[in-house]
């Protein structure tokens, strides 16, 4: 009984991690939720596909210029003002995109919103880790993972029930009550943030590089996926601008090393390089079958959008369930073996989608999906506690910025690497089922050997038990 107590979570500190968490709920679900959509803004605004993917791209590259923002904010105000403002600027930007009168106002509206999710989920973790210290984060982070979690796996259901039943406006309007009961259990039950330094000054070059540059390689990213093959001469353009752009911010930072954004002195910690690495492969081994699943739901089993949204359930269930028990590991036994093991389980859960076909019964995939939930629910949230570990207050909003970008840029390459491979089996026109099936399959058989190579860098984590011994 003392045992329990005494690894107990203070109620006062999980009610904030729980209130930091449902401000960042919105913005998880939106983001996946306008996939459903598509096809309906084509018909509504009577624009072609490639002018409606940039409802999508424009809000993924908006955040990831917010990103850098949130750094700087975050040491110069008040940490629960910021994200009051920040939730507000989300809702105003919901409220507008649903009531969108054409397609160039949405886009618009929508790089209100994605600017305003880049600030909130880089300030939910920084003030989680302010507010818990090294000690409690394993149990906080798996409490902040679940935004992280259900995005992907309701977001389509809810997208899809509302495009189907409803109207597309409704995936933007739904968010309006939520951010509602999120700004006011913000301002009635959040704790102040005090300012981690009042006289730190915006580093505009820093944060226009970093902006820009990971802009540049999402869009170059997402082109490629868009024309199966990264020979097009958009990605290789905006990839080496990115590229330029990483290699300029580096000899910046070693310039103003005081004064960066996000100073190459956090690659001194060996866990936080190593969380850094992990995460931009965890992006490619884990988030990119997210893409692939429903389509493989819909190409190869023939199913229909909701059915296969619906069909994730069993994967978002491994998750959950996988959740608690990660805390309470990461903070007993540190990342690294956590990380490992979820790896192995990710591992088992995703190699039988090298062979299934039409003909596999969804009992087979669901078993899968389940224990692949348990794994991937077991590598994000434990590298991304580990790349806070020995940090300073000052360093911890500049970490939250770095592990945001990369988490951005590496989803965003999972997608569209897996997406080109299967697209580049089939883009000659004749894709016959037997075809599109083994051009699935090899799009996981790349997810299966990135998960693999994530062992690497989970080998250079924290490891707790042998600093015990």
């Amino acid at each position: 009984m003392t045992g329990k107590t005494k690894d107990a979570l203070p109620k006062g500190l999980i009610g904030v991690a729980l209130v930091l968490v449902l401000g960042a709920i919105a913005p998880m679900l939106d983001s996946t939720m306008v996939n459903m959509a598509v096809n309906d803004l084509g018909k509504d605004f009577n624009t072609s596909l490639d002018t409606i993917q940039w409802v999508a791209t424009g809000y993924v590259l908006t955040t990831s210029i917010g990103v850098p923002f949130s750094g700087w904010l975050i040491n110069r105000f008040d940490g629960k003002i910021i994200y009051m403002a920040a939730q507000s600027l989300f809702l105003l930007g919901s409220l507008l995109s649903g009531v969108s009168w054409n397609i160039e106002s949405l886009i618009i509206f929508r790089l209100i919103q994605g600017f305003s999710a880049g600030l909130i989920i880089p300030l939910l973790t920084t003030l989680l880790v302010q507010a818990a210290g090294q000690k409690n984060i394993g149990k906080l982070m798996a409490i902040v993972g679940m935004p992280i979690i259900i995005g992907p796996i309701l977001g389509p259901v809810i997208g899809g029930v509302f495009v189907n039943y409803l109207t597309w406006r409704w995936i933007f309007f739904i968010n309006v009550p939520v951010c509602l009961i999120a700004l006011y259990f913000i301002f009635t039950k959040l704790p102040r943030f005090a300012a981690a330094d009042r006289q730190a000054k915006l580093d505009w070059f820093g944060i226009l590089l970093l902006g820009v540059l990971s802009a540049s390689f999402i869009y170059g990213i997402t082109k490629a996926a868009s024309s199966a093959g990264f020979d097009n001469s958009y990605t290789i353009i905006f990839v080496a601008i990115g590229i330029a752009l990483l290699i300029g911010y580096f000899i910046y930072s070693s310039l103003r090393p005081k004064h960066a954004v996000v100073p190459l002195s956090l690659f001194k910690f060996r866990s936080f390089t190593a969380s850094i690495i992990a995460l931009f492969l965890a992006g490619i081994g884990t988030n990119g079958p997210m893409l692939l699943l429903p389509l493989f739901f819909q190409n190869i089993q023939g199913e229909t959008v909701i059915v296969a949204a619906l069909a994730l359930i069993p994967q978002g269930l491994g998750m959950f369930i996988a959740r608690p028990l990660i805390g309470k590991l990461i903070d007993k036994s540190g990342a690294r073996n956590v990380v490992i093991i979820a790896a192995v389980i990710t591992f088992i859960g995703t190699i039988p989608f090298l062979w299934f076909s039409s003909e596999t019964q969804f009992w087979l995939i669901a078993i899968a999906l389940f224990i692949r939930g348990i794994g991937v629910g077991g590598i994000t949230i434990p590298v991304m506690a580990d790349s806070y570990t020995g940090l300073s207050k000052t360093q911890i909003p500049q970490a939250s910025v770095a592990t945001r970008i990369i988490q951005n840029i590496g989803g965003a390459f999972g997608s569209a690497v897996l997406a080109t491979v299967v697209a580049a089996q089939i883009k000659d026109g004749t894709s016959t089922l037997a075809r599109l099936t083994t051009a699935y399959h090899d799009g996981f058989l790349v997810a299966v050997v990135l998960n693999v190579v994530i062992f690497i860098p989970a080998l250079f984590l924290t490891n707790k038990k042998r600093h015990e011994i």
